[in-house]
């Protein structure tokens, strides 16, 4: 097998890899259709703020409690937290789905949901995004991170374009069903999955201090410090587009909900293309890392001056390439720097820079497209992510010439002190 998918050959990574393809869907139809679904509830002159608050509500568990999730996962086996969390996410979605289907849904089920949901993905994702180390080992760690993103991608592909039809021809209730049924798949590929053949990490023990003990972990290491940092920069500023594309389609270019399936999906499309380049790379480094930041910054900016739809529709796709490049980058960055008791708290943090920050971004994203226009919010987004990746950039170039020194250590085994880069 080829080194851009050579994670696939093991058995239970295989498994996971087809079952997100079907999850992942599920939710990217789920998430077109709540978009819509919020901006027909909402009053138009409130529309942007709403749609921000709901995206916001389903990540602040993550933001005010994302640390004491990735000490969970340290101290439990991911295998069976995984069993409880996709099964409670199911649940929620099915809920949604009735309610629709019902003609009962009103704008503050919405809200609830969403926080719940939000409760269940504080524990779901660093949980996640530890088990990848446990299904392939770490020499094949930063191409199952790099497939995964993939995934996550080729869904965001595959999902939008069926909610789009669905959402024409049926209607918003069943693309929350049909996530609730694609649960399943992830919960059948953990049954089948052979035991003997993960590579379990050592569970923490349970001690007084150990939230702090990993923050003052990630603090005092510089590379995972200002990795940490930058993503938390570009995911409050930047990575918005649930929010903004929504209303890029609606009150940019004036169309419906198939223009927004349409950029979600070349989005994801061209994030799928831009991570099997990235898949068969070398191991990041944060100078690459900020680098590709710079690079993908600038891509937001031309979807933000793309004077016609059409424009927007071809500039995407590059954007989308340069996103999932810099999430897998920095991810990888962070697994393979990080000392084996501390990745789950670590892979939180990650998490609250990347998804946590959303309580703050999305309602400031949403109200600069409605009291500005959603091509500003592009323009805010896009310098944000530059001048932070320029900063990391010459901070690090600054290192290795000398000018500050942080210990260098490139690979180190689990459990003992990881290198800065």
């Amino acid at each position: 097998m080829s080194t851009t998918f050579r994670s696939l050959r093991t058995r239970n990574y295989r498994l996971y890899f087809v079952a997100q393809i079907v999850s992942v869907s599920g939710t990217w139809m789920q998430s077109v259709a709540q978009a819509w679904l919020v901006l027909r509830l909402a009053p138009r002159n409130q529309a942007g703020v709403d749609l921000g608050l709901v995206t916001a509500l389903q990540f602040l568990p993550m933001l005010a409690f994302g640390t004491w999730g990735g000490l969970v996962a340290d101290r439990a086996d991911k295998r069976r937290l995984l069993y409880a969390t996709q099964t409670a996410a199911g649940i929620l979605a099915l809920t949604l789905g009735l309610l629709t289907t019902l003609h009962a849904v009103r704008l503050w089920h919405v809200y609830l949901l969403a926080i719940m949901l939000g409760t269940v993905n504080m524990i779901d994702n660093p949980s996640r995004q530890t088990f990848v180390l446990e299904l392939v080992g770490r020499d094949d760690l930063p191409n199952a991170i790099t497939l995964n993103s993939v995934v996550m991608n080729s869904a965001r592909v595959i999902g939008p374009a069926i909610a789009g039809a669905l959402i024409a021809f049926v209607g918003l209730a069943v693309c929350f069903e049909a996530n609730a049924a694609s649960y399943l798949a992830v919960i059948g590929a953990l049954w089948l999955m052979r035991t003997s053949e993960l590579h379990p990490s050592d569970l923490v023990p349970r001690a007084k201090g150990q939230l702090r003990a990993g923050l003052r972990y990630a603090w005092g290491t510089p590379a995972i410090r200002d990795t940490l940092l930058l993503v938390a920069i570009v995911g409050t500023f930047a990575y918005n587009f649930q929010v903004v594309l929504a209303l890029l389609a609606k009150f940019t270019f004036h169309r419906g909900a198939g223009t927004y399936s349409a950029l979600t999906s070349l989005m994801g499309g061209g994030a799928v293309a831009g991570g099997l380049i990235a898949a068969s790379r070398n191991r990041p480094t944060i100078q690459r890392l900020a680098v590709i930041g710079i690079v993908f910054g600038v891509l937001i900016l031309a979807v933000a001056l793309s004077p016609v739809l059409a424009v927007a529709l071809v500039a995407i796709v590059p954007m989308g390439a340069a996103s999932i490049w810099f999430i897998s980058t920095a991810n990888t960055t962070l697994q393979l720097r990080t000392q084996q008791s501390m990745r789950g708290r670590v892979m939180s943090l990650y998490a609250i820079g990347f998804l946590g920050s959303t309580p703050i971004g999305s309602p400031l994203i949403g109200w600069i497209s409605q009291d500005a226009s959603p091509r500003v919010a592009l323009v805010v987004g896009a310098g944000a992510t530059v001048l932070a990746s320029a900063v990391t950039l010459i901070r690090h170039r600054r290192y290795h010439q000398g000018l500050t020194a942080p210990a260098v250590v490139d690979e180190a085994e689990p459990g003992t002190e990881m290198g800065k880069a």
